[in-house]
């Protein structure tokens, strides 16, 4: 049994697993999670995200004057969003099926917290984009009953439910309009069923509309702190302070160019730069309120981290810095089970 297992906030394994070819039960040197690098890590599980890239569509960043910019794909279908995100939900089923108990898709807080403690992998089924979602919301009860819990209205291109940011260094995150009508129907619609609503990749005005009409806690699932790195993806001191005053939670995204004051994407990048995202919302704003949302196989992540099997060494981090092992529970899953606690239904 691990005494500090480590929940995540994000991972994009499941596009991972579907692109490349490898499979989730052998070690591979590809990639960010599998299997055995995730036990041998304590990796006790996360939000297993299902994202539809567009299809044959290869997104450039182009430099700026004072830094870089990379321009936002088209739009997708709700036919073609919806066909492939039922081709990777069922991939996570035939894992879970497949896994001889050692995965579970977990659909309530207690679940989640016996998963943890009895070094089962937990996996909460997350859409990041809500493109699959038809407007009348058919596809979401669908999907609930199927397992979904977690819902990023948005991946940064703009679809019929909001807007998010480009990729962009330097910039405020205020690049846009917010949510549309459709849009703040979705996350009423979303509370009321008990699927917790991610803030990840929205623009502020969007972050602001959510926050205008969830009855639960805030969530930016993997994102990071805006002072440190000032890029259009990461949150400013105002966001932050209102995801803790509405008990809510930060999960630090481990993307190089997100972490670093510079916005560089050089993955000869200390993971101290991680520690500091985690130092910045402890100091400001409290230990309940942050904790870890990796971004694995979705991001170039510090080469030192190397992959999941470089958790240990953040924790080893922490602990120099001084955090007691209470603390470290929080950031390694505790804050996250004690929002999912207040957001799903059970």
């Amino acid at each position: 049994m691990n005494n500090l297992p480590i929940f995540d906030g994000h991972n994009d394994t499941l596009l991972s697993l579907l692109y490349s070819g490898r499979t989730f039960f052998e070690e591979s040197s590809s990639g960010h999670i599998d299997l055995p690098r995730a036990k041998r890590s304590g990796f006790g599980g996360g939000f297993f995200a299902v994202f539809t890239p567009n299809e044959q569509y290869k997104m450039v960043t182009k430099e700026t004057k004072d830094g870089y910019e990379t321009p936002l794909p088209p739009p997708i279908t709700q036919e073609y969003a919806l066909q492939t995100s039922l081709a990777m939900i069922a991939e996570l089923f035939k894992i879970e099926s497949q896994s001889d108990g050692g995965l579970k898709v977990v659909t309530a807080a207690q679940e989640l917290e016996r998963c943890l403690l009895n070094d089962t992998m937990a996996a909460v089924l997350h859409i990041e984009g809500a493109e699959a979602i038809d407007r009348d919301f058919n596809a979401l009860h669908v999907l609930y009953q199927a397992g979904l819990r977690s819902l990023g209205l948005v991946w940064s291109r703009p679809n019929a439910y909001g807007h998010g940011v480009p990729f962009r260094y330097p910039s405020s995150p205020d690049t846009g309009p917010g949510l549309t009508d459709r849009g703040k129907d979705l996350v009423k619609e979303c509370n009321s069923l008990g699927i917790m609503v991610d803030t990840a990749h929205l623009t502020e005005k969007g972050f602001w509309d959510v926050a205008g009409i969830t009855n639960v806690p805030l969530v930016a699932s993997h994102s990071c702190v805006h002072a440190i790195c000032p890029m259009s993806r990461n949150l400013t001191d105002k966001q932050i302070s209102a995801i803790a005053e509405s008990g809510g939670v930060v999960g630090i995204n481990y993307s190089v160019n997100m972490l670093r004051e510079d916005g560089g994407r050089d993955p000869n990048t200390s993971m101290d730069e991680i520690v500091k995202h985690i130092d910045y919302i402890v100091e400001h704003f409290g230990i309940d309120y942050v904790a870890l949302g990796s971004d694995f196989d979705g991001t170039t992540i510090p080469a030192e981290m190397k992959d999941v099997t470089g958790m240990p060494i953040l924790i080893e981090k922490l602990k120099q810095r001084g955090y007691s092992y209470d603390h470290l529970k929080k950031i390694a899953w505790e804050n996250w089970v004690r929002v999912l606690h207040q957001t799903w239904k059970e």
